[in-house]
C-alpha cells in the first residue's frame, strides 16, 4: 500500500475545530463541519470554493440525507432543508453537560452517533443508534469521548473509536437488525504518538484513522496490522472521508484550535481541508435514510 506524498490544501478556510468530512455524491461537495465556530462548510474540490451555513455551536456533524441535511447541534439532531428551514429529528435524554459527537451512516443508510460529556468525564458518555421515528437507541454505554466509526465493506464488521482507550475497536455487525456483539481490540494505537480520532474504511477493507496531536495517518489491514503511515503538515488531523467522482481522493479535516500563536504561525495549514490520492479508493457513498 502507498499514497502519494502530496498533501494539499483545499480551499481558503479555516476551523477551529474542523470535523465530520462527508462526501456529497449528488453535489459532488465536501460536507464539513467547525464544532465551536458553529460552521457547516460544503467545498467544491476543483475550485475550493466554499458556502458556509452557521448554527449555534457546537455543531458536530452534517450528513447528506434524502431530505437535506442531517446536523447535530449540540443535544439535537436537526434537518436542515435547501430553503433553511429546520426540522427536530431527535434529541438526547436530559444529561447535564452530554453533547453529540462524531456519527456515521451503515452501508444500509442507518445513522450511528455518539456523545461525549463538555469536561471529558470518564464513562459518561455513550454510542447511539437513530431508528425510524427519530427514536435514539443506546447501543453502548460506559464511553468517554465517542469518536470514529465505520463499516467493513460487507458491511458486518463495525470499527469504533472511544479516543482514550487509544485503540480502534472491532463489532460483529448484523446489518439487517443493527445490532452489535463481541466487541474485541483491533489495533492498539499506544505506541502512535497521538490520539485516535476520525476514521473510514477503504474499498480493500482497509482502516484508516486520523491521529490527534499524531500528526499522522494510520492505515490498518483488515487483519488489524498497521500498513501505512502517512505525515501530515499538521499536528491535529481530526478526521478523513473519501471522496471525488472515483472516490479515489482522501479528505482530511484539522484543527488548530489546541495550538498556541506560535505553533499557528508554524502550522500555516492547520484547521485547513487537506486531501491526498490514496492508492486504493474508498466505498460507494450511502445517503441516510428519511429518520422521520
Amino acid at each position: 500500500m502507498s499514497a502519494t506524498s502530496t498533501v494539499e490544501a483545499v480551499g481558503e478556510v479555516a476551523a477551529e475545530l474542523g470535523e465530520g468530512p462527508c462526501w456529497d455524491a449528488d453535489t459532488a461537495t465536501l460536507v464539513w463541519v467547525d464544532i465551536p465556530g458553529g460552521a457547516i462548510h460544503r467545498t467544491v474540490p476543483e475550485t475550493g470554493a466554499t458556502t458556509t451555513v452557521r448554527r449555534s455551536p457546537p455543531v458536530s456533524l452534517a450528513l447528506p440525507t434524502e431530505r437535506g441535511l442531517l446536523v447535530a447541534l449540540r443535544e439535537q439532531l436537526v434537518l436542515l432543508d435547501e430553503k433553511g428551514g429546520s426540522t427536530l429529528v431527535a434529541a438526547l435524554p436530559a444529561e447535564p453537560g452530554i453533547r453529540f459527537n462524531d456519527g456515521a451512516r451503515d452501508r444500509s443508510g442507518r445513522l450511528w452517533i455518539g456523545t461525549m460529556h463538555t469536561s471529558r468525564e470518564p464513562g459518561a458518555a455513550a454510542l447511539y443508534r437513530l431508528d425510524r421515528g427519530g427514536r435514539l437507541t443506546r447501543m453502548l454505554r460506559g464511553v468517554t469521548v465517542s469518536n470514529g466509526l465505520d463499516w467493513s465493506p460487507n458491511g458486518r464488521t463495525l470499527y469504533y473509536v472511544d479516543t482514550p482507550t487509544l485503540r480502534i475497536d472491532a463489532f460483529d455487525y448484523e446489518p439487517h437488525s443493527g445490532t452489535i456483539t463481541a466487541r474485541r481490540p483491533f489495533a492498539d494505537l499506544t505506541d502512535s504518538g497521538g490520539r485516535p480520532d476520525g476514521l473510514t474504511v477503504d474499498a480493500a477493507g482497509g482502516v484508516w484513522v486520523a491521529l490527534f496531536s499524531g500528526g499522522a495517518l494510520r492505515r490498518y489491514t483488515p487483519e488489524g496490522n498497521l500498513d501505512l503511515i502517512v505525515p501530515l503538515p499538521v499536528t491535529h488531523p481530526t478526521s478523513c472521508a473519501f471522496g471525488g467522482a472515483d472516490l479515489g481522493d482522501l479528505y482530511v479535516t484539522t484543527a488548530r484550535e489546541p495550538l498556541s500563536a506560535s505553533a499557528r504561525t508554524e502550522q500555516p495549514l492547520a484547521g485547513r481541508l487537506l486531501r491526498l490520492r490514496p492508492s486504493v479508493p474508498g466505498l460507494p457513498i450511502t445517503t441516510v435514510g428519511d429518520p422521520r
